[in-house]
């Protein structure tokens, strides 16, 4: 049985974190020692680490929840998890083309500006005023 700093440790898990996850029922409500300390099994460590690396990954709360509740049910087709991993994906695609679209904006912003002083920059010109982008990147 480990300790919630013990869980912390081993999974990288801040310890405000896991009396969050506790609190959104992710995590079971765990065994109390006799000094009210809480007791994680070899499974909770699994299930938080399951957890951190789907957080890594972007899923949010919701999608954890009904991929935990998918393992709970081994003999189930994983057409839902697949589902949860496409939609994560094309989220993720959307987020890199904005990234791009902001990388590009920047890019050329930052090497029209052959100003001296910062009155005629164009960097602070084209951060005040959008009509100065070349496209939309909002």
């Amino acid at each position: 049985m480990l300790t919630i700093g013990d869980l912390s440790k081993t999974t990288g898990v801040k310890v405000p974190t896991i009396r969050y996850y506790e609190q959104m029922g992710l995590l079971s409500p765990p065994e109390r020692s006799e000094g009210n300390q809480r007791r994680y099994s070899k499974s909770e460590q699994e299930r938080l680490s399951f957890i951190r690396h789907a957080r890594d990954l972007g899923l949010t709360i919701e999608a954890i929840r009904e991929l935990i509740d998918l393992s709970g049910h081994p003999e189930k087709p994983c057409a839902e998890a697949d589902r949860i991993a496409a939609e994560q994906l094309a989220m993720v695609r959307q987020k890199l083309e904005r990234l791009r679209k902001l990388e590009a904006e920047l890019e050329r912003i930052s090497t029209h500006c052959h100003a001296n002083q910062v009155r005629d920059c164009y960097v602070i010109q084209a951060l005040a005023n959008h009509d100065l982008c070349a496209t939309d990147h909002g």
